[in-house]
């Protein structure tokens, strides 16, 4: 077991295990550099794929990485939330990584369909209450998260906060990124374990990367948010 969270994150300073999630996403396979197409049809020279962090060894990883980053954020939260559909592993290895640095807490997440028999409903898992933190691995559009907090607040339970992995740090559909927009329509911390400026510092310690560095740099000046 890892072990327990510092408060580098409340005090300002860089937490380490942000370079090492970059480091583990390259290594995974889950961060790429190269040509690639993004959801909003930009052409973008890196790509973050939370899929590809798929065996239970590097689920494992991950979740403890999203345990430190939701103990490091400061955020209060009683419970954790993962939109389906990639937000639904997330969110169990969360509860069970924030387990292991002894902080048990209930987890939740929903069916993109609801169910007319058995228990019935949207929700799977623990029953929203409290401050409802979600887990979810990217924030393109912000649509997930905004279909999660209207079914938190239809349960009469509390926004907490968003966890992503990776912050592109990019414009969404205005001048402000959906992390940006997520944050003053619901007056909430959106926090990332990781952003691009840990990206472009850890490709520094990557000689074989390095070359990648400028194109990123450029991309970062032309559809970065302020």
């Amino acid at each position: 077991m890892h072990d327990a969270p510092s408060s580098a994150g409340a005090s300002g300073a860089v937490a380490p295990y942000r370079r090492d999630f970059v480091d583990f996403a390259i290594r995974a396979g889950a961060l790429r550099f190269g040509n690639f197409k993004t959801k909003a049809g930009r052409a973008s020279p890196y790509f973050f794929n939370a899929g590809l962090f798929n065996d239970g060894a590097r689920l494992r990883e991950l979740s403890q990485f999203y345990a430190r980053a939701a103990l490091d954020s400061g955020i209060a939260f009683d419970m954790v939330f993962g939109p389906a559909y990639k937000g639904i592993p997330l969110a169990c290895g969360t509860a069970m990584a924030l387990a292991e640095f002894g902080r048990v807490v209930p987890y939740a997440f929903n069916r993109k369909e609801a169910k007319d028999h058995g228990e019935g409903g949207t929700v799977v898992g623990a029953p929203l209450a409290g401050r409802v933190l979600i887990i979810d691995d990217v924030m393109s559009a912000g649509t997930s998260v905004r279909e999660s907090v209207s079914l938190i607040l239809a349960s009469g339970a509390r926004l907490a906060g968003v966890i992503v992995a990776l912050d592109r740090q990019e414009k969404g559909t205005s001048s402000q990124s959906a992390a940006q927009e997520i944050r003053h329509a619901y007056d909430t911390t959106v926090t990332a374990i990781a952003s691009l400026d840990d990206v472009l510092s850890t490709l520094r310690s990557h000689p074989e990367l390095l070359a990648h560095g400028p194109a990123i740099e450029a991309y970062r000046r032309q559809y970065g948010a302020p």
